[in-house]
C-alpha cells in the first residue's frame, strides 16, 4: 500500500499497490509510444457517430429494472466526457450521475473526499447500493470505492482501465511528466484486480493510452473481462461499450451471469 500524493482524511486515500512478489510482467509486445498515441485518432469519428449509433443500441439493448449509476470520467477529463453516455442510460430508465467534481485531476485529496461524498449521497438518497461505471483512471477510483464502501456498491464497470501495471508500461508516464506539476502525479504502481462485488472490466486490443492485455482482470466467479474494438478515448462513446453496460445493468442482483454477447452483435465484440 502507498499513500495517495496528498493524503486523504478517509481510507479512499490510499490506492492498493502491487508487491514485487505478485506483479505479473506484461507481454514484451505491449503496445506504447507516440505510434500507439496516434492510433487515438480514431476515436474523432467514434465520438460524431456514437449519438446515432447509441440510439440504435438503446433500441437493441436489454431494459432491466432502473438503477441509480455513478458515472467517473477519466484523467484530466470531467462530467462533460460521459455525457452522452449518461445520456443513453437516461433513455433505458436508469438514473446517471455525473461525478460533480470537476476535472479528474488524479489522486488528490478533494477527489477522495468528494467521491467518497456523492457516493454516500446517492445511497442515501435511492436506499440502495449504487453502480458504478468509470472510465480509464476513474475505473480504478470507482475499483477502489467499491473495495472501502462494498455496502454502497451493486457493481463496478471499468472502461479501459490499468487493473495491474506499472506507470512505465503505458503512455501515462509521458502525460505524467508534461502535466506533473498542474495534477496530481499517477501512482508508480497499481493494483486494482480484487474487487468484492460484481464487476466488468471493458478493454480494447487496439488502446492508445493503456495496453489493453493491462486493463483484463482475473476472471472469476463474478468477476470477467470483456473486449470490444476501438480507441481508448472513444470508449467512452463507444456503442459496443454502450451495449455491455446495459446488459450489466439489466442483471438482477442475486442472478449475475457472465456477458453474452448477441448474435446480431457479435462483429463488435472480437472475443465473442
Amino acid at each position: 500500500m502507498i499513500a495517495w500524493r496528498r493524503p486523504a482524511c478517509s481510507n479512499l486515500g490510499r490506492v492498493p499497490v502491487a508487491t514485487p512478489e505478485g506483479e505479473t510482467p506484461s507481454p514484451p509486445d505491449l503496445p506504447k509510444g507516440p505510434a500507439s498515441l496516434l492510433g487515438e485518432l480514431r476515436a474523432l469519428p467514434e465520438l460524431l457517430a456514437s449519438p446515432a449509433a447509441g440510439a440504435v443500441i438503446a433500441y437493441l439493448a436489454p431494459v432491466g429494472a432502473p438503477h441509480p449509476v455513478l458515472v467517473i470520467p477519466g484523467f484530466i477529463s470531467g462530467d462533460s466526457a460521459t455525457f452522452t453516455l449518461r445520456m443513453f442510460l437516461r433513455s433505458l430508465g436508469h438514473r446517471p450521475h455525473g461525478w460533480g467534481l470537476g476535472l479528474n485531476v488524479g489522486a488528490a485529496h478533494h477527489v477522495a473526499e468528494g467521491i467518497d461524498r456523492a457516493l454516500t449521497e446517492l445511497y442515501e438518497e435511492y436506499r440502495t447500493p449504487i453502480d458504478i461505471v468509470g472510465w480509464s483512471a476513474g475505473g480504478i477510483i470507482g475499483r477502489v470505492l467499491a473495495s472501502h464502501r462494498t455496502e454502497m456498491v451493486r457493481q463496478v464497470i471499468s472502461m479501459g482501465t490499468p487493473i495491474r501495471m506499472t506507470t512505465n508500461q503505458t503512455n501515462l508516464a509521458a502525460v505524467n511528466e508534461a502535466f506533473g506539476r498542474f495534477f496530481v502525479k499517477t501512482p508508480s504502481k497499481i493494483d486494482v484486480d480484487a474487487v468484492p462485488v460484481p464487476s466488468t472490466a471493458i478493454w480494447t486490443r487496439s488502446d492508445g493510452v493503456v495496453p489493453g492485455e493491462l486493463c483484463r482482470q482475473t476472471p472469476g466467479p463474478r468477476a470477467e473481462s470483456i473486449e470490444v474494438r476501438g480507441s481508448h478515448v472513444g470508449l467512452v462513446s463507444n456503442p459496443a461499450v454502450f451495449y455491455v453496460i446495459a446488459d450489466r445493468l439489466a442483471q438482477h442482483d442475486d442472478e449475475w451471469a457472465p456477458f453474452v454477447a448477441p448474435r446480431r452483435l457479435r462483429r463488435l465484440f472480437p472475443g465473442a
